[in-house]
């Protein structure tokens, strides 16, 4: 009788669920990942289109990347002064106007300078989305909209790759940024329809000019700098050392200007809360598992097991792939049972997949190789929506925006602090630094589990 009166409440609260505002938010955050990656696959081709080396293209994604970091805390701060909706619109219209720039660039400066705009954009959508599902869902129901954005990165990562070799096959390079348009007329038009207006901040507050200047330094200084830590040989480089110690004199000064403030920029308070701090921990190990698996695996694929590009492709794809199945899954687990228990097993499923993928044969079958990469994307996938539950969900509601900037920020130092070590693997060991990444994407993920189990070892703590 108990369960179905649970059931009963569950099926109520979702009928009470506006579907084309959740629709709006989950393109919006679809289209920014998509972009992240999809420019990837093009870079030769814009190199030799526009006459600059590889080393002058990478800028097309870097500067992109460091857009969205340096713009994720003050926009945070924005959505919950004046309120999400606008910030998630503005974001919608400035990705689609860039988008625009990017396709139509008659140079790689303008390019880049196009690709920083559409990095803004994306960081206004993504940083709010968490907030605004938050006021979509009903409490009950949050780990299926968190599973919904789940599904969208993983979706994107899945089909970046995929698109943009489509789109080469047929059409120039331009296209990758032409074909956002409609989606982003689109969703601006949707999103301006349907998305619930939230109050702005009251009393009002005044934006932190000093805070927003210091936060984008610091973190431009750490990503600069980590992202060129090392030579090919592993060798210290002094320029990006000097970056990494300016950003961390930056952080001093930063944590020393937000210290007192009700609402910081940088989100201490919630740093504060034991929960929010060991889940953003456990999420930063994580990514680091990830990215030292995504950067090793293909290396040891080509380099070792004798795979060509193609078949590597096909072989790693199953990880992204499985998520999309995972993540409603591991939504609705999250919202009836613990999400803490739920994301550890998670996570050492991660880990134990990881583990396997580290001790393959010397001359493994496809299918040895598909079933290892299954488990990874399963543990990855269980884990990753009930972390992201608990963070939103930890967070006291007038700071859902901090919340989102905070699940971004984890997100990206752990893909940064997992690229470069992996540089730091390929250095000192040459061709055998894949096997040694995948070993540390391992001991990263089981690090992660430790970190969960004193997460959930005080349950009052997890609200």
């Amino acid at each position: 009788m108990q369960q179905r009166s649970a059931r009963t409440t569950f099926d109520e609260a979702a009928t009470n669920v506006n579907y084309w505002a959740v629709l709006s938010v989950v393109l919006g955050s679809f289209l920014g990942n998509l972009d992240s990656s999809i420019a990837n696959v093009a870079l030769p081709t814009i190199a030799h289109d526009l006459a600059r080396t590889a080393a002058q293209t990478v800028w097309v994604v870097t500067s992109y990347q460091l857009a969205v970091a340096v713009s994720v805390l003050p926009l945070a701060a924005v959505g919950e002064m004046f309120g999400f909706r606008r910030v998630f619109l503005c974001g919608v219209v400035l990705f689609t106007a860039a988008s625009l720039g990017c396709a139509a660039a008659p140079s790689l400066a303008l390019l880049v300078a196009a690709r920083l705009l559409q990095g803004v954009g994306a960081a206004a959508m993504s940083t709010v989305v968490p907030a605004l599902l938050r006021q979509v869902y009903p409490p009950q129901l949050i780990g299926r909209g968190v599973a919904l954005l789940g599904l969208a990165v993983a979706l994107s990562a899945a089909l970046g790759p995929t698109v943009a070799a489509g789109v080469l096959s047929i059409a120039s390079w331009r296209w990758l940024f032409a074909i956002n348009l409609p989606l982003g007329v689109f969703g601006a038009c949707l999103a301006t329809a349907m998305l619930p207006r939230n109050p702005a901040s009251n009393p009002p507050r005044t934006f932190d000019y000093a805070g927003a200047a210091l936060s984008a330094a610091t973190i431009a200084l750490f990503v600069l700098g980590v992202g060129g830590l090392f030579d090919d040989d592993a060798s210290l480089r002094p320029g990006p050392l000097c970056e990494i110690v300016a950003g961390c004199v930056g952080a001093c000064v930063l944590i020393r200007h937000q210290r007192g403030r009700a609402a910081p920029l940088v989100p201490l308070d919630l740093l504060r809360l034991r929960i929010l701090s060991l889940s953003s921990l456990t999420s930063i190990c994580s990514y680091i598992a990830q990215t030292l698996a995504y950067l090793g695996l293909p290396f040891l694929l080509q380099h070792q097991l004798a795979r060509t590009a193609t078949e590597t492709g096909l072989l790693v794809s199953p990880w992204p792939l499985v998520i999309v199945f995972i993540a409603p899954l591991a939504g609705r687990l999250s919202d009836r049972y613990a999400p803490g228990v739920i994301g550890g097993i998670g996570l050492a499923i991660l880990a134990v997949g990881l583990g396997l993928l580290a001790a393959l044969p010397a001359n493994p079958a496809d299918a040895d190789i598909v079933w290892r990469v299954l488990i990874c994307g399963v543990g990855f996938g269980l884990f990753q929506t009930p972390n992201n539950r608990i963070m939103l969900t930890s967070a006291p509601k007038e700071r859902s925006g901090a919340a989102g900037a905070l699940m971004t920020m984890v997100r990206m130092i752990g893909l940064t602090l997992g690229a470069a070590l992996a540089a730091l693997a390929f250095g000192v060991y040459g061709e055998a630094g894949a096997h040694v990444a995948l070993i540390g994407a391992a001991v990263a993920a089981a690090l992660g589990v430790v970190v969960g189990a004193v997460r959930i070892a005080r349950p009052r703590a997890a609200g």
